[in-house]
């Protein structure tokens, strides 16, 4: 696995709080052969995520504004433009948006805590997994 798509609930996760998602974020970070891939939407739903009430709380307590968060995370990835899939595929319309990314980003994984993309559990080849499962099979402690 080395070209992957994340979603904003395990971003979000991964940014804030200590666990699986943390755990896979960073050992991306400190693989140089691993690429996070990203779009300005999934960007645009974190910016907002990230000001509601549970995250703000935790952004104080870790001393950190949304804004630092999102740089450091917009650095972090490499940003794509997906077109829209030709079909609907999901019942929620933005989880078609990060299934376009990872087809474009020609991802290996698309980790998520989405019971409606983990149902599908794969896509055109591409695994749909969740941190956990990402980290077992990256043989990363957690």
């Amino acid at each position: 696995m080395r070209r992957i798509v994340i979603d904003t609930n395990i971003v979000l996760s991964g940014l804030l709080w200590r666990g699986p998602p943390y755990v896979l974020l960073t050992h991306i970070g400190q693989n140089p052969g691993m690429q996070l891939f990203s779009s300005q939407a999934l960007i645009d739903e974190l910016a907002a995520v990230l000001i509601r009430p549970s995250p703000a709380k935790r952004l104080k307590l870790i001393n950190k504004t949304a804004h630092e968060v999102l740089v450091d995370y917009v650095r972090a990835v490499t940003v794509l433009q997906p077109q829209p899939l030709a079909q609907p595929v999901c019942r929620d319309p933005d989880d078609d948006g990060v299934l376009a990314l990872a087809l474009l980003a020609q991802a290996q994984a698309i980790v998520s805590g989405d019971n409606d993309l983990l149902v599908l559990q794969r896509f055109e080849g591409i695994a749909i997994i969740t941190a956990a499962l990402a980290l077992q099979q990256l043989e990363v402690g957690g």
